[in-house]
């Protein structure tokens, strides 16, 4: 190559090229050592606290030159907000991971969930998964961004929220009502994906494009009351439990959107063989009916992709054995696809259950809006793809999340979106240590990897190239 073709050759390099990391130890020691200081912050929602966690990264990013901001709606639930300048030629990308944890059922812990005990090659503690293992990440981004001088052709800006896990108010809610010129990206890597390892290899990884959305609803059946010596077919229990038993067993319209189609077109290219037919039938009307049978008995969250679902999840009557109520109520988990028309299902919702005297009451809690999937073509899914491909050597898959995420309210106001994550065993949920289970763990490879996809993704992102 000669002295011109070299200098076109450099030229075409990314701008931070002299600068990539080729010894990553260090990086790692300092990782586990934040990682383990954020999970031995009891930030239980609730009540929270997350303000501990808060305190603890603005002084990191403070040491560092880094420009931080706290905002809050009250004063133990705050959130940060920090933001490294780009040239301005792309619109920003914000990382953003939530502080908060769910809570913990001390004696089922063989180590103090709190601890962040290092043992087996694991490090174990509540929210070492969720969600404290992405704002390790992302924290580490901003240091290492900064550290390097990396230019930028875009703003990264960095937001570790309160309130994801039971309190929403306090967190997103509030930081998209006032805050919101200070997040405001074109992209945003969160919460919601990762890479799914079996049999001590890992095998794909899950990116988050679109979630369903929580839209409870109670069956409020009547009756006449009476003495419970003297059974009436008109007991409100008796026809409260048909109309549960009817909405439980209901298998509701199939429909996917680009998302699902390409989740499950994948799997079956990655899946053993029984499992790869089986996604492939999915999508035969001559073989689907099986199929969403056998998800529906052995694999409830790929079921739950398929559709609207709904789950039985509380049941309330009486308060006297000898006394035939006059009411009794089911409270409905339903979980609406992106685009559902949520009014046409309670009416669909109505024909199945077929008895009048049930009512079907809309719950307004707990709603997060509604907002179109991601993009699977665009510069931000490439980026991630392309750093799960570099780091673990798997292929990208799109996921629809069945349970809710903050994302949705980035989604609803434009933003894309994308849900990531650290690598988990598949064997780990059944042994009991998956996110909010009675357990939590990460693998120590996972926390290192876990920094080096969140650079991967942000440098190939947001650099200047």
């Amino acid at each position: 190559m000669n002295r011109w073709s070299l200098v076109v050759f450099l030229a075409a390099l990314p701008v931070f090229a002299q600068d990539r990391i080729t010894d990553w130890s260090k990086i790692h020691d300092e990782a586990m050592r934040h990682f383990q200081a954020l999970v031995q912050l009891d930030t239980t929602d609730p009540p929270g606290n997350e303000t501990r966690a808060v305190e603890y990264l603005k002084t990191v990013l403070d040491a560092e030159g880094i420009p931080a901001t706290i905002v809050a709606k009250e004063p133990a639930r705050a959130n940060l907000i920090a933001r490294l300048k780009g040239s301005g030629a792309k619109r920003p990308l914000l990382l953003m991971a939530h502080t908060d944890t769910v809570q913990v059922d001390l004696a089922k812990w063989t180590y103090p969930p709190f601890s962040a005990t290092r043992a087996g090659g694991y490090v174990y503690g509540r929210g070492t998964g969720d969600d404290k293992s992405d704002l390790m990440a992302s924290l580490m981004t901003m240091l290492l961004l900064k550290r390097l001088n990396v230019p930028l052709d875009r703003d990264v800006i960095f937001l570790a929220e309160a309130g994801e896990e039971a309190a929403t108010g306090s967190g997103i809610e509030y930081v998209v009502g006032e805050h919101w010129a200070d997040i405001d990206a074109e992209y945003c890597i969160a919460e919601g994906g990762g890479v799914r390892r079996r049999n001590g290899q890992a095998q794909f990884a899950l990116v988050e494009t679109t979630e369903k959305q929580p839209k409870p609803a109670r069956l409020i059946a009547t009756g006449p009351a009476g003495h419970g010596s003297r059974p009436m077919r008109s007991n409100a229990i008796l026809r409260l439990s048909r109309a549960v038993e009817k909405v439980a067993m209901w298998d509701p319209p199939m429909r996917l959107n680009d998302t699902t189609r390409t989740y499950f077109e994948k799997l079956s290219t990655l899946s053993p063989p029984a499992d790869a037919a089986r996604y492939r039938d999915l999508l035969n009307p001559q073989k689907s009916l099986q199929v969403r049978e056998y998800l529906a008995e052995n694999d409830p969250n790929k079921y739950s992709m398929l559709h609207t679902s709904i789950s039985p999840n509380m049941i309330q009557a009486g308060y006297q054995i000898n006394v035939i109520p006059s009411e009794a109520e089911a409270t409905l988990d339903i979980r609406a696809l992106p685009d559902e028309d949520i009014t046409a299902f309670y009416a669909l919702m109505a024909k199945v259950i077929d008895d009048p005297s049930i009512k079907i009451v809309p719950e307004s809690r707990n709603q997060r809006p509604s907002a179109p999937p991601s993009r699977l073509d665009n510069d931000a899914y490439r980026a991630v793809e392309g750093a799960y491909k570099k780091i673990y050597n798997v292929t990208t898959v799109p996921q629809m999340s069945t349970g809710a995420t903050d994302m949705a309210f980035l989604r609803a106001k434009g933003m894309q979106c994308y849900g990531v994550g650290p690598m988990l065993d598949e064997e780990d949920a059944a042994k009991g240590f998956g996110a909010h289970s009675d357990q939590e763990r990460i693998l120590e490879e996972a926390v290192y990897k876990h920094v080096e996809f969140f650079w991967e993704a942000t440098t190939s992102l947001a650099a200047k190239h």
